[in-house]
C-alpha cells in the first residue's frame, strides 16, 4: 500500500488498530469519520443565545486537487466574533446565515494534495467552529494558512502571543502607537489576549505601563506576573463615604497612576473607559482603537466618544488597527516575540476550555461576562 493511499484512507476512517510495515503505517479502518460543526442560525440581538446556533454534521471527504484536509485541534475565541455575526459593512464580510461560524485555530494536516503541506504538519489556519476543515487549493493562500513551529511556542501560544491577538497587539502598538522610552501607556482589557501582549512589549520598549482590568485577581496577575507598573480595577467599589454615583474607579486610578498624563492608550473596550482616558491624554498622544467589547452587544446605537475634542486640544491622534493589514509582516513579529518568550521577558496566559465544538456557544459567552482569564481557547481535539 502506498503512503498516499494510507493518507487517503485516513480521511475516511478512524483507526483503532495500526501496525508498521517498513516506514509505512498500516491502519485498519473501523468507523467512518464525521465532521461536527456549529453554524450561525440567526443574527443575534444583544448577547448571543443558543437560538443563534445550529449544530450540524457531515461526512469527512478527501481534499480536492491542490487542497488540504486539516484536523482542528483548537480554536481561538475573540471579541471580534460578535462583530462578524452582524449584517453590515465592515473590514471583513459577515458570517452568512447557515455558514460554519468563523474562527481562527490550529490543526494538523491529515491529508494533502498540495506540495506545500505534508501529512503531519501543524498549521495555523481559519477553520471555523468544526472538527475538520477541507481547504480548497484556491483558499489556502487567501486564508493565511501556514505551518507553525512547536519548538518556539506551544499550540495555545500560537493562538495567543504568536497568533492573531499577539499580531494585533504588536502592530497596533509599534506601528500606530509608536512608543518611546519613558512614555506612559495605558491598555484596557489588560489581562486579555491583546492586552497582555501590548503591555509586555511596551515594557520591553521602555514605557511605563498601566493596565485596566476587571477584578483584583486579574489586576494582581498583570502587575506581579506580567510586570506592568500598575493596574486599575474598573470594577472596584466606591470607598466608604463616597456615593457610588460619584465614584469612577478608572478616573481615580488614572489620577493615581498616571499623574503626568497618558501618552499612548490602547483601547479594547470603548464606551465610558475610552472617554475617561481621553480626559487624561497628553499633547501628541496616540490612541489605538482595537476593539470596543463594551459596545458589541448593545441593542441601541454604539456609544461614540464624548470627549473627542481632547484630540483637538492635545493635537492627538486616534487610529484604528485591523491585524490583517500586516499579514506580510507577521513573521517579523513572531520572530521577535518568540525570542522574548524564550528569554523569559514575555509570558503567554491562555484560558483553555475543553468540550469540543458542542461547548462553543457557552464558551463564547465567557468573553462578554469577563469570566475568562487570559486568551480564551476552545480545545476541539486532544493532541
Amino acid at each position: 500500500m502506498a503512503a498516499s493511499e494510507v493518507a487517503s484512507d485516513a480521511v475516511r476512517h478512524r483507526y483503532d488498530w495500526r501496525f508498521q510495515r517498513g516506514d509505512i503505517t498500516i491502519a485498519i479502518p473501523l468507523t467512518p469519520l464525521t465532521n461536527h460543526q456549529i453554524r450561525l442560525a440567526a443574527r443575534p440581538v444583544g448577547l448571543p443565545t443558543p437560538a443563534n446556533w445550529q449544530a450540524t454534521e457531515e461526512p469527512v471527504t478527501e481534499p480536492g486537487e491542490g487542497g488540504v484536509l486539516v484536523k482542528v485541534l483548537a480554536i481561538s475565541l475573540d471579541p471580534a466574533m460578535r462583530g462578524w455575526m452582524n449584517e453590515g459593512k465592515s473590514y471583513i464580510p459577515p458570517v452568512g446565515i447557515g455558514e460554519v461560524m468563523r474562527a481562527g485555530g490550529v490543526g494538523v494536516v491529515v491529508a494533502s494534495k498540495n506540495p506545500a503541506f505534508a501529512v503531519g504538519d501543524t498549521v495555523s489556519c481559519a477553520p471555523g467552529v468544526q472538527e475538520y476543515w477541507n481547504v480548497p487549493a484556491d483558499h489556502i493562500k487567501r486564508s493565511g494558512m501556514a505551518r507553525i513551529d512547536l519548538r518556539i511556542g506551544t499550540l495555545t501560544q500560537w493562538l495567543n502571543v504568536l497568533g492573531m491577538p499577539g499580531m494585533t497587539g504588536y502592530f497596533g502598538l509599534m506601528d500606530v502607537g509608536q512608543p518611546k522610552a519613558g512614555e506612559t501607556l495605558v491598555v484596557s482589557g489588560a489581562a486579555g489576549a491583546v492586552g497582555q501582549t501590548v503591555g509586555q512589549v511596551a515594557k520591553i520598549k521602555g514605557c511605563r505601563v498601566v493596565g485596566i482590568a476587571g477584578g483584583p485577581a486579574k489586576c494582581e496577575w498583570v502587575v506581579k506576573e506580567l510586570g506592568f507598573d500598575a493596574c486599575i480595577d474598573y470594577k472596584a467599589s466606591a470607598p466608604e463615604g463616597v456615593a457610588p454615583g460619584r465614584w469612577d474607579a478608572v478616573r481615580e486610578g488614572l489620577k493615581q497612576h498616571c499623574p503626568q498624563g497618558v501618552d499612548i492608550y490602547f483601547d479594547n473596550v470603548g464606551g465610558d473607559i475610552l472617554d475617561t482616558v481621553l480626559a487624561r491624554i497628553n499633547r501628541g498622544a496616540r490612541i489605538i482603537i482595537c476593539g470596543a467589547i463594551s459596545q458589541y452587544n448593545n441593542t441601541t446605537p454604539v456609544q461614540g466618544p464624548k470627549n473627542y475634542l481632547s484630540l483637538l486640544v492635545n493635537r492627538a491622534r486616534m487610529e484604528g488597527i485591523v491585524v490583517f493589514d500586516y499579514a506580510d509582516r507577521y513573521h517579523l513579529a513572531i520572530a521577535e516575540m518568540a525570542g522574548y518568550l524564550k528569554d523569559g521577558r514575555m509570558k503567554s496566559k491562555e484560558d483553555v476550555v475543553t468540550g469540543g465544538v458542542a461547548a462553543f456557544p457557552a464558551t463564547l459567552g465567557k468573553l462578554f461576562s469577563g469570566e475568562n482569564f487570559g486568551k480564551l481557547v476552545l480545545e476541539i481535539a486532544a493532541t
